[in-house]
């Protein structure tokens, strides 16, 4: 429980080094560790939003089409245009767009993605923290369980001799069975199966 007692700083914070392993348990048991990482999204301000959108929309599909189509659109223009376009081949207007296109959307797509890594690495604290609570609940159950069940085996032992030490007749009878019927495992028949296969056998 020391070694646990370290692990379990990073899940709680209200350890304290005189509490009882009881305690630390029961307190362990009542306390929530799991968040929600969504939870934060209404923290978000109007420019952060913003990115987040824009990235979004810059990585689907519709935002290539719409934005072929514009470039299609734009050199079909220049181009039947011929003396009066406005951007007339080899497009420069065209070139320098899309070089401020990409100049500003990539610090946006960054920054929706720095958000993610923040967000994915509350995700990943958040399971370990339930894993380690799981854990550690599951240990002390299971050495709950082996406790409980040596005690049932004490018992069971100081059972048996009190009733052989307070009823000699049935060893008495047990001395009289046959050979055949003290040879059987009382764990692995019925007390009627034990009956019968103890009767002398008259033929």
């Amino acid at each position: 429980m020391k070694e646990n007692r370290k692990l379990l700083k990073e899940v709680i914070k209200g350890i304290k080094r005189d509490m009882t392993d009881e305690e630390v348990l029961n307190l362990l048991a009542d306390s929530k560790v799991s968040e929600n990482p969504n939870s934060e999204i209404e923290n978000y301000t109007v420019g952060q939003r913003a990115a987040d959108a824009i990235a979004k929309f810059a990585g689907s599909w519709a935002f290539i089409f719409t934005f072929t189509g514009i470039l299609i659109l734009w050199m079909l223009t220049n181009v039947l245009l011929a003396v009066k376009a406005f951007d007339p081949y080899p497009f420069i207007l065209l070139n320098l767009v899309l070089s401020c296109v990409a100049a500003i959307q990539a610090p946006l797509i960054m920054m929706s993605q720095n958000r993610q890594e923040e967000k994915d690495r509350r995700r990943a604290e958040n399971d370990y923290k339930v894993n380690l609570k799981t854990e550690i609940m599951i240990e002390d159950l299971y050495d709950r369980v082996n406790a409980i069940y040596a005690l049932q085996k004490e018992l069971v032992k100081e059972l048996r001799l009190q009733n052989e030490g307070a009823n000699p007749a049935a060893r008495q009878t047990q001395n009289t069975m046959t050979p055949h019927a003290q040879s059987i495992d009382p764990e692995s028949t019925t007390a009627i199966e034990a009956v019968v296969l103890s009767a002398p056998n008259n033929s």
